[in-house]
């Protein structure tokens, strides 16, 4: 009998290790053998040459200080520390580590202490009847048939209202014979690895917004400036208009035509300011700050920064375990899988190992006495046979969520590797348009010269001047705005390849897992 019982506890562990469903087997996405096998321009395109090329390097994860700003480096860090989205999915993912545990608890025994106290009366009419009881005379204390703590002297008697005193504790637990309690800890392991991904997703979302936010100030305060000094240009030219009418070498005319100019100028200052304002609040947000406390910090205009001469963008091969946003939907992913296991479990039997002990007594002061002692122990076992078809449903909800898992992780990654691409494409772009509107710049500042002699030496009308001033100032507006844009393509194709958390993360790189018996 003994070797049978050390046989059977040698058997546990083993039947503890069968665990039902899928392994999850982690998914090898399809990649480009380059990001550049496709980006040579057609032999009659005439392309320029651009500034900053994307080159096959390893990826530099603080890619924010590439820019040389140290406010734009100030803003990113200050927002990885403040930012209250980052702050939420810090709290989101303490509650997965906190399913964790939940799920992990049910490996071990289950052990609850218990007191209670009860009076109690029998119905003399209920199952105390048919033993011959009856409604007779009950005793004036605690205990029956005269005597405290005693016992009916007879069946005949009814049972009188008693005190219960009685405490003790129990315990269970359930043997994981079929892998349930292992593949529910599984899928909240990844459901945790989908926690911390989720975090980072949104740490650099945040940090790319700051940066492209950061180069649209930069671009509206140039903008700003450059509309300026075109007003101040223009008022001037209504001054020489004025002195010249009254020379009499030009008409009222002109005068009005170069006030109108002026005064449209002008009129574009205040939504170039209420763009500045905006833009400063929404860092402010970024950065967890009210609006206007970032005012004194950003309103005096630094430039937009300099995009580098190299851009490291690594190999397509390294994006899928760089984006975290491929890496929450892996592990969702993995969390679906293992969740097919625990259904399928549910359709063995369950086999629940409980007991418990304790002090029974009717009167308080016996409780400490041995002989006020209960004890029971024993197996159970619950067998599904018929659940309406609830097992079934489960287990059909849980493949097809699978299903679905499966389908969301490869549309991320394609759209993973698209963002890519149309960063690069777009970053390439807008450079060979800012070359354009570069040399375009020139040559309407080159007419504004030439129209402005030609007006005083009274070879022309001011209608030349009026049209090279308005040329100019679009222009040297598009210049300020694509300067702009360059540097938020930037940022657009960092994000795209999904640097810049690394550094940024305050969370520890591995994850703690709950430990599983094999």
């Amino acid at each position: 009998m003994a070797t049978d019982r050390r046989l059977a506890l040698l058997m546990l562990p083993l039947l503890a290790g069968c665990t039902l469903g899928p392994d999850f087997q982690q998914p090898s996405p399809w990649s480009p053998a380059s990001w550049f096998g496709r980006r040579q321009p057609p032999a009659m395109v005439v392309s320029t040459p651009t500034a900053s090329v994307p080159v096959a390097e390893p990826i530099n994860p603080r890619w924010w200080e590439s820019f040389n700003d140290p406010e734009l480096s100030h803003l990113v860090t200050r927002a990885a520390e403040s930012n209250l989205d980052v702050k939420a999915a810090t709290a989101r993912l303490a509650q997965s580590r906190a399913q964790l545990r939940v799920a992990g608890a049910d490996l071990y025994p289950q052990a609850n202490g218990n007191a209670s106290y009860t009076r109690e009366q029998q119905s003399s009419k209920g199952v105390i009847s048919l033993l011959g009881g009856s409604s007779g005379q009950t005793s004036q204390s605690n205990g029956l048939g005269g005597r405290q703590g005693g016992v009916p002297a007879s069946s005949a008697t009814s049972v009188p209202a008693f005190d219960l005193w009685q405490y003790g504790f129990d315990a269970s637990w359930e043997l994981d014979l079929w892998g349930r309690v292992h593949r529910s800890i599984e899928s909240a392991n990844a459901t945790l690895e989908a926690s911390l991904n989720a975090r980072r997703d949104t740490m650099l979302s945040t940090l790319a917004e700051v940066a492209r936010d950061y180069m649209q100030l930069r671009g509206a305060q140039e903008t700003l400036r450059i509309t300026h000094e075109n007003l101040d240009s223009a008022q001037q030219s209504v001054g020489l208009t004025q002195e010249r009418a009254r020379a009499g070498l030009s008409t009222e005319l002109d005068v009005a035509n170069a006030q109108s100019q002026a005064d449209s100028i002008a009129a574009g200052i205040p939504q170039l300011e209420q763009q500045q304002a905006q833009l400063i609040n929404a860092i402010g947000l970024l950065v967890g700050e009210y609006p206007g406390a970032l005012e004194a910090e950003l309103v005096p205009p630094t430039g937009v920064p300099e995009v580098p001469a190299l851009v490291p963008v690594g190999l397509p091969s390294e994006l899928a375990r760089r984006r975290p946003d491929i890496r929450q939907m892996e592990a969702q992913l993995h969390a679906a899988t293992a969740s097919i296991g625990a259904a399928k479990a549910d359709f063995f039997p369950k086999i629940t190992l409980s007991g418990s002990a304790g002090f029974q007594a009717l009167q308080f002061k016996d409780l400490g006495n041995w002989g006020a002692g209960t004890y029971s122990f024993g197996p159970s076992i619950s067998i599904p046979i018929f659940e309406g078809g609830r097992l079934l449903g489960t287990l059909a909800l849980r493949e097809a969520q699978q299903q679905e898992a499966a389908m969301i992780y490869q549309r991320t990654v394609l759209a993973a590797f698209r963002d890519v691409d149309d960063a690069i494409t777009a970053y390439r772009a807008e450079q060979r348009r800012h070359n354009r509107l570069a040399a375009s710049a020139d040559s309407a500042r080159r007419a504004l010269d030439l129209a402005n002699i030609r007006y005083k030496q009274g070879l022309s009308d001011y209608l030349e001047v009026l049209t090279a001033q308005r040329t100019l100032l679009g222009v040297q507006q598009q210049l300020a705005n694509s300067t702009a844009t360059i540097g938020g393509n930037l940022v657009a194709l960092y994000k795209a390849l999904g640097g810049g958390w690394e550094m940024a993360d305050r969370e520890p790189a591995a994850i703690p897992q709950t430990s599983v018996p094999q």
